[in-house]
């Protein structure tokens, strides 16, 4: 028997609006959720929207809390200070799907989390998501039943032609906004290389700007190195256009192998290809995935399974997340310096 649908509010409708139209009234999340108000702090874009679906919209989000036919909430607002926006959120008895980056604050990140855990609430995020993407758990399973040891080096893209101007966002902004590509579309890449690896343990930062009109760069490459020993690269543009964007790709070259994960536009599908050390350059294995699960998509299944008790409600390694973040933190501090930064993983 089908499950009844959700009733959802979205909160900040300029990524919001994107998740309405393309997961809630359409997609991987419409089987599972019902838009039911829309937020913003700019009342005449959320009367505007709300108008244009049939739902009830609030200029803050003390209004649409009072709401209580309203059971989940979508965050999609800037990540400075969303922690605070949570903590009200799940006090108010709902449960959340947010978006990465998770927040800016490592220790207030981890503060909400533990909090939703008490609560016994649900905080979900496209990145890193409760559960593994299928991809993921494949890399993990072919690494140990083909013996491939540490992985060593990997190498992690994705680009989009944007041709932004200056709008005085939080995307202007340097502090708000560091490395801005890799802060924008490359936190899916540390959060995956977290996931393979572990701690990390520093960042070395290199940018550019070369056609946006934003003041920040829209050109960059991080590279992480890890406490285990692996070197990780994280490259980020919004400066090419190859009738593909989004990619994701991902080369992890493990001690005794090769893993490629290779994406397929415009489905998004992906396909990984393991590669051996007596293989002779032909893969051993190959797997293909739909691009509604892979890594960094929103799972409005498990979403909706956690609400109803039948799912994990939040991270089952919460230290995953704050790692994301505190590789941000680094990042941003060796942007301004030029220099390698190390990450402090024992902040309390």
């Amino acid at each position: 028997m089908q499950m009844e649908k959700i009733r959802i509010g979205i909160v900040g409708l300029n990524f919001g609006r994107h998740i309405i139209e393309n997961e809630i009234l359409q997609g991987s999340g419409s089987p599972f959720f019902r838009l039911a108000a829309v937020c913003d702090m700019n009342l005449p874009k959320a009367k505007e929207f709300g108008a244009k679906n049939a739902v009830p919209a609030y200029g803050n989000l003390d209004e649409l809390l009072s709401d209580d036919s309203i059971k989940a909430i979508g965050l999609f607002t800037g990540p400075n200070g969303r922690a605070q926006l949570l903590k009200r959120i799940i006090r108010a008895g709902r449960d959340v799907m947010t978006t990465k980056p998770f927040e800016l604050d490592a220790n207030e990140a981890m503060k909400v989390l533990e909090e939703a855990e008490r609560l016994g609430r649900t905080i979900h995020l496209n990145s890193p998501s409760p559960k593994p993407s299928p991809e993921l758990e494949q890399i993990q399973e072919w690494r140990e039943s083909m013996n491939l040891g540490r992985p060593v080096l990997m190498r992690w893209e994705t680009y989009a032609p944007y041709n932004e101007k200056a709008d005085g966002s939080w995307y202007d902004d340097p502090e708000k906004c560091p490395v801005a590509p890799i802060f924008r579309l490359g936190i899916y890449g540390i959060n995956d290389l977290v996931s393979i690896c572990g701690e990390p343990e520093s960042v070395q930062v290199m940018h550019s700007r070369i056609r946006t009109g934003r003041p920040t760069p829209d050109n960059a490459s991080l590279t992480v190195r890890f406490k285990n020993g692996a070197i990780g690269n994280i490259l980020a543009s919004f400066c090419i256009e190859d009738g593909r964007c989004y990619s994701n790709n991902l080369d992890v070259r493990f001690e005794h192998g090769s893993i490629e994960r290779t994406t397929i536009w415009p489905s998004r599908d992906c396909e990984l290809r393991l590669y051996l050390k007596d293989g002779k350059g032909i893969p051993e294995r190959t797997a293909a995935f739909k691009g509604a699960e892979s890594s960094g998509s929103y799972n409005w299944k498990s979403f909706a399974n956690s609400i109803s008790g039948n799912g994990c409600p939040i991270h089952p390694d919460k230290s995953a997340i704050v790692a994301g973040i505190r590789t941000i933190n680094a990042m941003g501090k060796a942007e301004k310096s030029g220099r390698t930064i190390a990450i402090d993983n024992n902040k309390e």
